[in-house]
């Protein structure tokens, strides 16, 4: 490790399960704080200013997503869940409460590496950038512009509404209802069909096969992410 090496906020109540995904996050030349419980997670995000909180959600004095709570009020620091459940609602309920990912247990560590990185990346780029560039395309979301090999794209201003919400959170997954709220506002937390209408529309613009996309892609029972 060295000075410039990133800093990964690690939270989990079973020390052995710490020590194993330190030992693999240090190997890769991670700087890697612990906390075992709400009260020293928040405190720790606080002090250390991690580049990534890597987040168990069975805490002894709470839950996970009271970590994310906190932490949201005053930082856009990237936050992926690590979680032994698989229910739909709870991977919703922590993603629109501002977790940016999660990862099912078991997992390999390199995927987890591979989305840490990610997630680092995209948040480097946007508070460095104002256009987003998510492989061919080039989106300005100032201006409007959509751009893919140097050619323009027409989206309508629902399109482009949706593409930005897209956009703006690249590399995380967005959930139907987030989408829903961002665009149509709190009256529409029903109209799940509006959202599979419009990325529908933007797959046939933006993908190069829409029934097989690479860049919008489908998080089944959750919502969508944009790959960077």
């Amino acid at each position: 490790m060295t000075t410039d090496s990133p800093t990964a906020l690690l939270v989990d109540d079973e020390v052995a399960i710490r020590r194993m995904i330190r030992i693999a996050l240090e190997s890769q030349d991670w700087r890697v704080i612990e906390a075992g419980s709400v009260r020293s997670a928040s405190v720790e995000a606080a002090m250390t200013r991690p580049d990534v909180i890597l987040l168990d959600l069975g805490l002894p004095d709470g839950e996970g997503v009271d970590v994310v709570r906190t932490v949201r009020s005053w930082s856009d620091v990237p936050i992926i869940v690590i979680t032994a459940r698989d229910a739909e609602h709870e991977k919703v309920a922590l993603l629109d409460a501002g977790a940016d990912d999660y990862i099912t247990k078991p997992f390999s560590i390199p995927e987890l590496l591979a989305r840490m990185r990610a997630h680092v990346r995209r948040r480097a780029r946007t508070e460095t950038q104002a256009d987003v560039v998510i492989g061919p395309l080039s989106i300005d979301l100032a201006g409007h512009v959509v751009m893919r090999d140097g050619e323009r794209i027409h989206l309508t201003a629902t399109e482009f509404a949706v593409l930005r919400v897209l956009a703006s959170n690249a590399g995380r997954v967005v959930t139907n209802h987030h989408i829903l709220r961002s665009v149509w506002g709190p009256g529409a937390q029903e109209e799940m069909q509006y959202v599979r209408v419009y990325i529908a529309a933007l797959r046939k613009k933006l993908e190069v096969d829409p029934d097989r996309p690479l860049i919008i892609r489908t998080e089944i029972g959750v919502g969508y992410r944009m790959v960077p």
